[in-house]
């Protein structure tokens, strides 16, 4: 017989049972990931001063040391983690030197090419350490030839020079300012005008405040007259001696240096960097026209003409190969539930000076979501799905350490990762930007929304970002600039890249002496608040794509970005034979694949039951692997013409500007051969572009309905 006490203590040892059994919801987790008892300012702070403490560009002790640090953290954090190291081709400078000559009677210049310390400067007994001033992977070589100022170097201002001014750069050492495209398109563009060398340098007009009264670092955010935007001048991505397999070993397959040099990816003609103060010195030396109102200087710059001379420049560029190794650092934190599927966030370390901004404030909230995910793990948090966390090296010089990882690794990235996470520059300033594949731009703002704003706690970042009047809010990630390349635009794997700050009027002592701890503190995050934020909003993400059980992908942002970039392509293209409309047709074929494959997630998710959790679960496994491999479908195996190493035909890479975020580049650039052509045969091909666009967006929608045609 039952009594009623026996009853009732039934039913409380039932409760209590099911308490135990009962685990901590998921999102009780994610509130705790963003809650102030997890985040720690204070922390992030002495991590970024410990990394930067010296100058430690790819290959030295000090990045080495660096590496060994993140491990430490990692460890600490019950995060398991190991190196992964290869063999890589970097360059290191012997000698530089850069004379002008001027018309006699005034005495030839010889410049120091030397960024100063300055009074009280903390770091001046490890300057020394930092990377010279020079142009990775540059040509050796002397040469000398009047100078011709040629504005930023893109294709266009050659043209403006031939066209509206008459002059000929062939022969001449070209004089650009740094800016609106890679350093390597400049020195591309210019070997393929005719010039010799080139010097860039960073003009006061974009990195110094305009001139006038204006102070620089250390009294103010400003680029230094001396200081100078180091950098590499490679347009591959990866180890150029193995261009499409890792560099595994010492004993790989190798091209040699005259097989790179054939391949075009390493410039072949000599060139420098230059700080402002010498880039006016050298501008003063040239006659000719003068140069357009939108091709001069800060108000209180020389006035700027074109050359060609009649001062000469004198460059010599000594470069020495090396074959160093560079340590990537990988930690993991294994699924419960799908341990084969891989969320990943990534950021670099080394820097070619401190790297307070440029990598390592990356780094240092890169370390912030690891000590939390630790903390995470004691209260008896384990992810559904595979977190990893990676800190690349040699990034500086052509995305090597990431690219080298996921050419070795990309069979099992291909099968098996979720998405890529990126983290550069992740704090340079104020403002919230974001680039990212379309699917994501609902959950990123979701989690901008739970998050607080670092300059305006009493609002959301979301509220001050989309107060902020910038438009669009999302960027795409089109340009080569960091290490979502090779995932993205290689594998096809869905990506982000987040940061507070990002563009050089916030941070215009990029890539040079000055990018220390002591500029972040004055300038970049004094509180180290923005360092916070950026860190919960890119854990957030990570999390929700970890643990949510279907994946929170909305491809239906994807075809309404997609309709947008259509509209903008109708209105480059002006030629009206070409047929756009196998790419609309597929566009809104991809919009219905959306609306389906929504629709089939809220059925399973209405039918499930304890009786059919077995089969509930092999449904949604399948549905989420059409989610996670869309995206490989907007992949093409021969790739973009005459850069097959980037298969992404929606997002990648300009031929004439690396940075240049695209969307359709193959379209892109083939639409502007075709207006410098006016050849049936070009435009001929912009259609083929067309027609192999439309291919794999119809594919991707495929993908998504999961079924056979």
């Amino acid at each position: 017989m039952i009594t009623s006490t026996s009853t009732t203590l039934l039913a409380i040892a039932t409760s209590y049972l099911f308490l135990l059994i009962t685990p901590t919801p998921k999102s009780t987790f994610h509130s705790l990931f963003i809650s102030d008892s997890l985040s720690d300012n204070v922390s992030i702070s002495n991590h970024l001063k410990t990394l930067t403490r010296r100058p430690h560009f790819a290959g030295s002790e000090a990045n080495a040391e660096a590496a060994s640090y993140v491990v430490s953290v990692f460890t600490s954090s019950n995060i398991p983690s190991h190196i992964a190291s290869y063999e890589v081709f970097l360059t290191y400078p012997l000698s530089r030197s850069l004379v002008l000559t001027n018309p006699p009677p005034q005495p030839p210049t010889t410049f120091t090419l030397q960024q100063e310390t300055y009074e009280g400067d903390p770091y001046a007994d490890v300057a020394q350490e930092a990377a010279p001033t020079f142009h990775a992977y540059a040509k050796s070589g002397s040469v000398a030839g009047p100078v011709c100022y040629v504005n930023y170097g893109r294709v266009e201002d050659y043209l403006t020079l031939k066209e509206k001014n008459g002059v000929n750069v062939s022969g001449t050492v070209v004089l650009a300012r740094y800016g609106k495209i890679y350093r390597g398109d400049i020195v591309k563009n210019a070997y393929e005008e005719g010039a010799v060398g080139v010097v860039i340098y960073s003009d006061r007009k974009d990195y110094g405040g305009g001139g006038g009264e204006e102070k620089w670092f250390p009294d103010e955010k400003w680029m230094p007259p001396s200081g100078v935007q180091v950098g590499t001048v490679y347009g591959g991505v990866g180890d150029p001696t193995t261009p499409g397999w890792a560099s595994s070993g010492g004993d790989c397959e190798r091209l040699s240096k005259e097989e790179v040099e054939k391949r075009g990816e390493v410039p072949l003609i000599p060139s420098l960097p230059v700080s402002a103060a010498d880039g006016e010195k050298i501008m003063m030396s040239l006659g000719g026209p003068v140069a357009e109102d939108d091709w001069q200087g800060s108000k209180d710059a020389p006035h700027y003409r074109l050359g060609p001379g009649p001062g000469i420049l004198n460059l010599s560029y000594m470069g020495q190969d090396v074959i160093a190794t560079i340590q990537n650092v990988i930690g993991a934190i294994e699924g419960a539930e799908e341990p084969d599927r891989f969320v990943i966030l990534g950021n670099h370390r080394d820097a070619w000076t401190f790297g307070a901004v440029d990598p390592n404030s990356g780094t240092a909230a890169l370390l912030e979501v690891a000590q939390r995910l630790g903390k995470l793990q004691k209260k008896g948090w384990r992810p559904r799905r595979t977190i990893l966390l990676c800190n690349w090296d040699a990034e500086e010089y052509g995305l090597i350490g990431s690219t080298e990882w996921v050419e070795e690794n990309r069979e099992i990235l291909a099968s098996k990762a979720v998405a890529y996470l990126n983290a550069d520059c992740i704090v340079g300033g104020p403002g919230f930007n974001v680039r990212a594949t379309p699917q994501l731009d609902e959950l990123i703002k979701k989690a901008t929304q739970e998050v607080k704003d670092p300059d305006n706690s009493s609002q959301s970042i979301y509220e001050s970002w989309t107060s902020s009047g910038s438009s669009p809010l999302f960027g795409r990630l089109g340009g080569g600039g960091s290490d979502y390349a090779s995932f993205l635009q290689h594998v096809g794997i869905p990506a982000a890249d987040i940061a507070f700050g990002g563009d050089i009027a916030g941070y215009p002592v990029y890539h040079s002496l000055y990018d220390d701890f002591v500029w972040m503190e004055k300038f970049g995050d004094p509180m180290f608040q923005r360092h916070v934020a950026a860190a919960s909003v890119w854990g957030l993400v990570a999390l929700w794509l970890a643990d949510e059980e279907f994946l929170p992908f909305d491809y239906l942002s994807y075809a309404k970005e997609l309709q947008l970039s259509m509209e903008i392509l109708e209105d480059e293209i002006s030629n009206k034979d070409i047929n756009l409309s196998p790419m609309f047709k597929s566009i809104k074929e991809l919009e219905k694949a959306a609306i389906k494959i929504n629709e089939q997630r809220k059925e399973i998710e209405v039918s499930k039951s304890w009786i059919t959790w077995k089969k509930d679960h092999l449904k949604v496994r399948e549905l989420n692997d059409r989610l996670m491999m869309a995206e490989r479908a907007f992949t093409d195996r021969d790739g973009l013409f005459g850069m097959s190493w980037y298969k992404h035909l929606i997002y990648g890479p300009s031929k004439h500007n690396d940075y240049g975020s695209q969307s359709f580049p193959g379209i892109d650039d083939a639409v502007k051969m075709a207006k410098n052509t006016h050849t049936a045969e070009s435009w001929h091909l912009v259609q083929h572009e067309v027609w192999r666009v439309s291919r794999v967006i119809k594919h991707a929608s495929l993908v998504l309905v999961g079924q056979l045609t």
